[in-house]
């Protein structure tokens, strides 16, 4: 990959760690040292088996019920503005998704004066039900994703160019 290719997919993995650590400082400030929204005013379900299949086996929030689909509008309007939006470009916006929250969670543990990256473990972040190598399971599984969608997405760029210098 020249880099030429390269430069822009570094600034979008550098603008999107931004965005979540501006977002997890939102977070902090709403949630203070109440992960996953224990004291705040809204609605919650903590049992239910769809919760364990989609959820990770937290609890749903009205709070995380309304903030997980807005940060899922707000990456896609770029693609409002394509005159054509592909797979590649959906499986860019997916993968910058997971990026965001993967970073977002990471960084509300590290910035957040009532934990702390030390308190990022299965005693205290008590809501992340599944660990693996020290960390939530989504950390790992997210990566993998997010890395094999920013490849899907960056390859199928690189052969439609192939194909038109062709």
């Amino acid at each position: 990959m020249s880099l030429q290719r390269l430069l822009p997919l570094i600034f979008r993995l550098i603008f999107v760690s931004l965005l979540a650590i501006g977002f997890a400082q939102v977070e902090i400030q709403i949630e203070g040292s109440a992960g996953w929204g224990a004291s705040l005013p809204t609605w919650r379900i903590e049992n239910h088996w769809l919760l364990d299949v989609f959820w990770g086996g937290r609890a749903m929030t009205g709070y995380h019920a309304w903030v997980f689909p807005w940060i899922a509008l707000f990456f896609h309007w770029p693609l409002l503005h394509l005159p054509r939006p592909s797979w590649r470009d959906e499986a860019g916006v997916i993968a910058a998704i997971i990026q965001f929250w993967i970073i977002e969670d990471a960084m509300w543990f590290v910035m957040n004066p009532g934990f702390g990256w030390q308190a990022l473990n299965p005693a205290v972040a008590h809501w992340h039900k599944h660990w693996l190598w020290g960390l939530p399971v989504e950390y790992w599984g997210g990566t993998l994703v997010m890395l094999g969608l920013l490849w899907y997405s960056q390859r199928t760029a690189l052969n439609s160019e192939v194909k038109l210098a062709a």
